[in-house]
């Protein structure tokens, strides 16, 4: 097969270098590369690294900084809108064409922006090893690091199914076991791995601490720094366990936002000594947990460096993230087409700045053939020294030299289909789930539902990618007796709306609203406000109201009044799924909140603090 081919020249080339650097090195093979840990842990690692950087060219270093997308579902044969975006963005037409023309580091794995590189198991692990054969197939080929954003919960990139669907990382922190989190890692890590996936894009490391978070919120395992900080290294610990590399994310700390920087450049205004008290730690327990990779933030942060964004600060990847927090392992940018990069910095500057600041690899350029090269001409004019150069690309090779990939970078298919969605994986993602279920409010007992038949309108908030309130009525239309009824009344909505909710009530049993203030493009105070008038109108109507909030758990400062309110954390079928569970009693909710709630347009005071959970 070719894949052993290409297999074998790698190898052979890797033992080559190994052997003229001694016949110790070269007999330690395998085993000895397969250190584990942060990149490059082991000194052969790097020696060897040191030695194949001699042998590449500068086109092919430069090529080593790059983590590029790649549209379609297989390496060499595309659909034609699959290889129309690959021509616009790269002038190619194919993924193994991408690979072959840059030579890039990594690539990434999206399900969306056009990509569409994943649909199930086989084909998946397929396009990984098309990708790697291309990759191998150059005279000194280099494996890849192959990479997606598998955070579970809001951000995932695995369809569910087949992929287990897990819990997202704040419904782990409801549960405050750092045993949950390892496990729901490790098997995220072991389902990657199983498709050729060797770097995943988490955990979190952000502190959510502020409500109104547009882009972390759910993402983070809570507002605690030092459980946050315990969740994230036993997370860390779970994905190498599971065969995966791990990236604490984003540096030096996104949890305290009122902008996305996907589209704005947010700006923090902690001290020093919040930084350190508040944001560090999940960063510091990571990097002591063995942590591969860090990818930086879009944001300002003045207390450390003023008016420069960190994924561009020497001051911060460098002073702060290399030399005071020691962390030796592959730093990457975060996603460099995002609005917190290109609001200041050209496609011609961005990725020259980002790598001159001290990041390793530089994550989706805006415009690939110009970052590329910007960053040759930047090298052959001495704006960045070789030296500099070097000591990125042997991080960057002795990665993949501790994760075995020259020794072992194709992957088995049909074993692929047999480890993703694995019932043992999917068993032990339930009981994760279940554990996340939070009541936060139970006034008058009107949970667990009495036994007995009832019409239940299912209303609130839902799209198409997220439909919530089918998956809602589905678990609840599955119980003998209970007739569900689905009423979309969309993030913001209108008066009339509200009315025809308030007659479908009437007719109805019980009403479940599926909150969520934090989606959609309206202002989050406008979404909140009318969500809560809807609220506020469901209960004047006589039929028992019991509000499911299913995204941040914040949402109940805008309705206090409501006497039920339960928190899944997530819009996914099985943690609605167990919601539902709760609310008929067939699940004892005993998760915590793992953030403070405070009262709305009242900082500093706490409407249910961190830790409170309601059982039955």
């Amino acid at each position: 097969m070719r894949s052993d081919t290409t297999r074998r020249q790698a190898v052979t080339g890797l033992l080559g270098t190994a052997a003229a650097l001694g016949a110790g090195a070269a007999a330690a093979g395998p085993a000895a590369a397969r250190s584990g840990g942060a990149a490059g842990s082991g000194s052969y690692a790097r020696l060897l690294a040191r030695a194949l950087v001699r042998r590449m060219t500068l086109e092919e270093k430069v090529g080593q900084l790059f983590v590029v997308e790649v549209a379609g579902q297989d390496a060499d044969d595309v659909t034609d809108a699959a290889a129309a975006v690959n021509q616009r963005r790269y002038g190619v037409r194919t993924p193994a064409d991408v690979v072959r023309k840059y030579r890039p580091g990594a690539v990434i794995y999206f399900s969306a922006r056009s990509d569409d590189n994943l649909r199930d198991a086989r084909q998946i692990a397929r396009l990984s090893n098309g990708l790697q054969r291309a990759s191998l197939a150059h005279r000194r080929g280099v494996p890849l690091i192959i990479s997606t954003d598998q955070e579970s919960g809001l951000v995932q990139r695995l369809p569910t199914p087949p992929a287990t669907e897990l819990p997202g990382s704040m419904a782990l922190g409801a549960t405050y076991s750092t045993a949950d989190a390892h496990r729901a890692a490790e098997i995220t890590g072991r389902e990657l791995a199983a498709l050729g996936i060797n770097q995943n894009y988490a955990p979190v490391a952000d502190v959510n601490v502020n409500p109104d978070n547009p882009v972390i919120g759910l993402r983070s395992y809570g507002a605690d720094p030092q459980q946050v900080a315990r969740m994230v290294a036993a997370a860390v610990r779970g994905q190498r366990r599971g065969g995966v590399a791990s990236a604490a994310k984003h540096f030096p700390g996104h949890g305290d936002t009122g902008q996305d920087s996907h589209y704005l450049l947010p700006r923090i205004e902690h001290t020093l000594e919040q930084i350190h008290e508040l944001d560090l730690p999940p960063f510091r327990a990571a990097i002591a947990a063995g942590l591969d990779t860090v990818m930086t933030a879009h944001i300002l942060v003045p207390a450390l460096d003023d008016g420069v964004p960190a994924t561009m600060s020497h001051r911060i990847l460098t002073g702060l993230l290399r030399e005071e927090l020691g962390f030796d392992g592959l730093i990457v940018t975060d996603a460099l087409d995002m609005g917190g990069a290109t609001s200041q910095y050209p496609p011609e500057r961005a990725s020259v700045a980002a790598f001159t600041a001290g990041a390793d690899m530089l994550v989706l350029p805006p415009e690939m053939d110009v970052a590329y090269g910007s960053v040759l001409a930047a090298v052959r004019g001495g704006e960045i020294g070789a030296r500099r150069l070097e000591e990125s690309v042997v991080r960057i090779l002795a990665r993949k030299i501790d994760e075995g990939l020259y020794f072992g970078p194709f992957v088995d298919e049909h074993r692929a289909e047999r480890i993703v969605g694995d019932a043992g994986h999917v068993a032990d993602a339930r009981a994760l789930t279940g554990r996340a279920v939070t009541l936060v409010k139970n006034d008058a007992g009107l949970l667990p539902l009495a036994a007995g038949a009832r019409r239940v309108l299912v209303a609130g908030w839902q799209t198409t990618s997220a439909p919530a309130l089918d998956r809602l009525a589905t678990a609840v239309g599955a119980r003998s007796g209970q007739s569900p009824t689905v009423l979309a009344t969309g993030g913001t909505p209108a008066q009339s709306v509200i009315d025809a909710a308030v007659a479908a009530a009437r007719t109805h049993d019980l009403v479940l609203v599926g909150a969520n203030a934090a989606a959609g493009a309206e202002p989050v105070a406008e979404r909140g406000a009318a969500q809560a008038a809807l609220v506020r109108a469901l209960l004047a109507s006589g039929t028992p109201v019991v509000v499911v909030a299913v995204r941040n758990p914040y949402d109940v400062r805008r309705f206090p009044e409501a006497p039920a309110y339960l928190c899944t954390y997530g819009t996914g079928a099985g943690v609605l799924g167990r919601a539902v569970d709760a609310l008929y009693g067939d699940l004892r909710p005993t998760g915590r909140l793992p953030v403070a709630i405070p009262e709305l347009g009242e900082p500093g005071t706490e409407l249910y603090p961190l830790g409170h959970g309601l059982e039955y």
